[in-house]
């Protein structure tokens, strides 16, 4: 007696109609998937263990974050093209808060390989992308040794030297304009806390962006 389950009369239908189902798929197709061996480089596994052993635990390190996962453009209509040049490109290091996630500094390991042209055209423009969006960027040459006490000086440095974007001093007569991405802001009603019941304006691309005037 064959070891496989008889087949319906529906599946042989569909097979006609070059139609698989689900498991059959699966069972007989292999996708081509692989596991990397080089997530990180020897470079940059090296610099994040020295960057742990700097931060002591006192943030949290993402290696290799997107930038479309991590920015997003305002207006996307009118700025599909600038969504495409953050889609294939990451920042080596991404420094979050360790209760809320909440990003906080981008690390970038300069090698060799930056001192190529098209490399500083690229590094020129993540800095644009850094620096519109108010996160700080430290770029670190790949070295091969770094000083924990250098390098937690360097974050501390950053971190404390953050720019507060300014908020928009807003009248309800007229809607004011978000500071972090140029949109109308929407009124809206505090819901809960010590601001409960109480209006302010929000930025109506939330929850992408949660910028507030008022309250």
């Amino acid at each position: 007696m064959p070891d496989s389950e008889p087949q319906g009369c529906l599946t042989v239908i569909l097979r006609v109609f070059g139609i698989r189902l689900a498991a059959e798929t699966k069972s007989s197709e292999q996708l081509p998937y692989r596991l990397r061996d080089d997530f990180l480089s020897a470079a940059e596994l090296s610099f994040y263990r020295v960057l742990m052993l700097a931060l002591d635990g006192s943030h949290l390190v993402c290696p290799k974050v997107n930038l479309a996962d991590l920015f997003f453009v305002a207006r996307p209509n009118e700025n599909q093209s600038y969504r495409n040049k953050i889609d294939r490109k990451h920042v080596d290091f991404l420094l979050c808060d360790t209760a809320t996630m909440k990003p906080i500094m981008g690390i970038e390991l300069d090698d060799a390989s930056h001192a190529r042209r098209d490399r500083q055209d690229r590094d020129e423009f993540v800095d644009q992308v850094f620096e519109a969006a108010g996160l700080p960027l430290v770029r670190i040459r790949a070295a091969a040794s770094y000083s924990p006490q250098v390098v937690a000086d360097l974050v501390r440095q950053n971190i404390s030297g953050r720019a507060t974007p300014e908020r928009a001093v807003a009248s309800h007569a007229d809607a004011p304009t978000c500071p972090k991405c140029g949109l109308p802001m929407v009124l809206r009603t505090a819901k809960r806390g010590d601001q409960k019941g109480e209006e302010f304006w929000g930025c109506r691309n939330y929850p992408k962006c949660r910028e507030v005037v008022g309250g």
